[in-house]
């Protein structure tokens, strides 16, 4: 019985992986989404001084301890803590300020503009806490945002059009500030 020629098989299968990786596309976007200053901006540091009650301070230990203005809390808290944070339904004063302005579809509505997460984390903190805190994060701003969506325009988030999510965004701004704890205990 007569062998089957097998020699060229290699050259077709990488030409084959070659064409599928060209015209394949590969445009996933992961990651958190932030916004970075402007490049033209860095060498000017600018002091902005925040409220304590418009603060929210987080820090991550090396050890794994979350703390929240000093306080440790558990990862499952921190969404809650966060949504009552930044939502401040009843106009509580060691709560952020809130702010009446004009959004657009929404008209004169309160808005979460003056608050601040700031998260504190030390350099030797493990990614997987590291992003679980992130997560929680988004998590409070998504939940809070959904919330919104379904009371103002009877639908959720994903099914509302640009200029809907544009206004709910402007009633929760998401405001997060980061830095790294040092060894000797300041940020750098």
């Amino acid at each position: 019985m007569p062998g089957l020629n097998t020699t060229s098989t290699a050259d077709i299968s990488f030409m084959l992986l070659i064409f599928f990786l060209v015209t394949s596309s590969m445009d996933s976007d992961w990651g958190l989404p932030r916004q970075l200053p402007n490049p033209e901006n860095q060498t000017e540091e600018q002091e902005v001084i925040v409220k304590k009650r418009n603060a929210l301070c987080l820090k991550l230990g090396a050890d794994g301890v979350m703390t929240c203005n000093d306080e440790p809390i558990a990862m499952d808290a921190l969404t809650e803590r966060v949504k009552t944070f930044v939502a401040n339904d009843a106009d509580d004063p060691t709560l952020p300020e809130m702010s009446e302005r004009e959004v657009h579809l929404l008209g004169r509505y309160k808005v979460s503009d003056r608050h601040v997460i700031m998260m504190d984390v030390h350099r030797d903190a493990s990614y997987d806490m590291y992003f679980q805190m992130q997560d929680a994060i988004v998590r409070a701003y998504h939940q809070l945002r959904e919330e919104l969506a379904q009371k103002q325009f009877g639908r959720t988030l994903a099914n509302c059009n640009n200029e809907q999510r544009e206004a709910i965004n402007m009633v929760y701004p998401q405001r997060i500030s980061e830095q790294a704890i040092t060894e000797e205990g300041g940020g750098r």
